[in-house]
């Protein structure tokens, strides 16, 4: 018999991953508000940043925009464009040259056909789509069970478990992604005379911050995976 997926003991199994979301949140918020307010001494911005790593690298159509939101910044590699967020297109700090740098990195990767980005990309949108239907999935299984139709309740919830193990993967994936999308931007504003070389540090306590959040991330879907796995041990 199936217990309750919300009110047991499992439960706790997600506690550590849910610390360290919180404690890898707040590193990114600390980390970005200390070097917000550090201007680089070259004085370029996030967009002119983004700029001039792109045209570096070959990337003139690559066109640069504003997003709407704080930390709202992305590449988008069917657009083929980049969009800054406010605080970042026009800001001249270490953490705005950073963050901008970041995404050129992305924009680097898709032009070298850098496996990891285009497996992300391919497998996104059917991703998210499995991803919300997962747990209605996983829910509608255990009351079928609890109802006493445990034949059909197995089936529904073993969909369910696989449509999450795949959310696992999506983050599995996109991991190394951005740790080579900050390694890339690290090597470009350095390269590029974007940063001076006792600006570094700053710059990577930035992107370390925020590749944290990706760990996070991985690490709670894998906690929830083995609650899931753990549930349909029970029957």
């Amino acid at each position: 018999m199936y217990y309750g997926m919300f009110y047991d003991w499992t439960f706790i199994i997600l506690v550590p991953a849910i610390i360290f979301t919180f404690i890898a949140q707040g590193k990114v918020n600390s980390a970005y508000n200390s070097f917000a307010r550090i201007a680089s001494a070259r004085g370029i911005s996030g967009e002119q940043a983004a700029r001039k790593i792109l045209d570096a690298n070959g990337l003139f159509n690559v066109d640069i925009g504003m997003a709407g939101g704080k930390l709202s910044d992305h590449y988008d590699p069917m657009k083929r464009n980049m969009k800054l967020s406010p605080n970042v297109f026009g800001d001249s700090s270490i953490a705005s040259v950073a963050i901008a740098a970041h995404e050129s990195g992305h924009a680097i990767q898709h032009a070298k056909k850098y496996a990891p980005l285009l497996i992300r990309n391919v497998i996104a949108l059917p991703v998210s789509i499995i991803s919300w239907a997962s747990w209605p999935l996983l829910i509608a299984g255990i009351i079928l069970m609890q109802v006493g139709k445990y034949t059909t309740g197995d089936m529904i919830f073993d969909i369910g478990a696989c449509a999450f193990a795949a959310v696992v993967l999506f983050y599995l994936i996109t991991l190394p992604v951005e740790l080579d999308a900050s390694k890339r931007a690290i090597r470009e504003l350095e390269t590029e005379n974007i940063i001076l070389p006792e600006e570094t540090a700053g710059v990577k306590k930035v992107l370390s911050a925020a590749a944290m959040t990706y760990v996070a991330a991985l690490a709670m879907a894998a906690a929830q995976f083995l609650r899931i796995l753990l549930i349909r041990g029970r029957n």
